[in-house]
């Protein structure tokens, strides 16, 4: 992967992606999308999570032409309906109370933009999470280790997940908030433009 030449920029301010971004290698720098707005309905589950994810990183690309901008975006889905951050602990509790026992997905959408070559590709990842029949003690226990704030379904699968999760189906860094198995073959064919 010849990509330590470009100028590569996270569009997002997730320490998870972050996270796996470092651990794939990468030399990259976090800028924030500002301004966007992000989709909660409305569009099939990898239409809408792939366009908010290219929001982000055209945001970020219109000021930065040369670098190499990823932008991503992860949503939980249940019985049709998305599940993103919870606003506040009761919306947490609700959310985790209502996926606890059942199968859900989970959809990342990564757009990738470099505007001065007119460079840009989007894909989406699903993977599938059954979890644990969960009590209302065993939520708030969990939401004692884990602050679910800022996680799509109010979990984290990368925290205290086996406490949570009975099995995952697909790719566990989805879950996290990035498909890195589908984003290094990504960046691979971008070398080669």
């Amino acid at each position: 992967m010849r990509t330590d030449k470009l100028q590569i920029i996270l569009a997002s301010v997730s320490p998870r992606r972050d996270q796996l971004l470092r651990e794939m290698g990468l030399a990259f720098t976090v800028v924030r999308p500002d301004g966007v707005e992000e989709l909660a309905s409305g569009l099939l589950p990898e239409a809408l999570a792939s366009h908010n994810a290219q929001q982000k990183a055209q945001a970020v690309a219109g000021r930065h032409r040369e670098a190499l901008v990823l932008g991503a975006d992860t949503i939980v889905v249940f019985d049709g309906v998305v599940y993103g951050k919870p606003r506040d602990m009761a919306g947490a509790v609700q959310m985790l109370g209502r996926l606890a026992g059942q199968a859900h997905e989970v959809f990342t959408g990564v757009c990738l933009v470099q505007r001065a070559r007119g460079f840009e590709t989007t894909f989406c990842d699903r993977t599938r999470v059954w979890m644990k029949a969960l009590t209302a003690t065993e939520i708030v226990e969990y939401f004692l280790k884990v602050n679910p704030l800022d996680k799509a379904g109010a979990y984290a699968a990368q925290e205290h997940g086996d406490t949570i999760i009975a099995r995952i189906e697909g790719s566990f860094s989805n879950v996290m908030g990035l498909p890195v198995e589908r984003l290094r073959s990504a960046l691979e064919s971008v070398a080669l433009i």
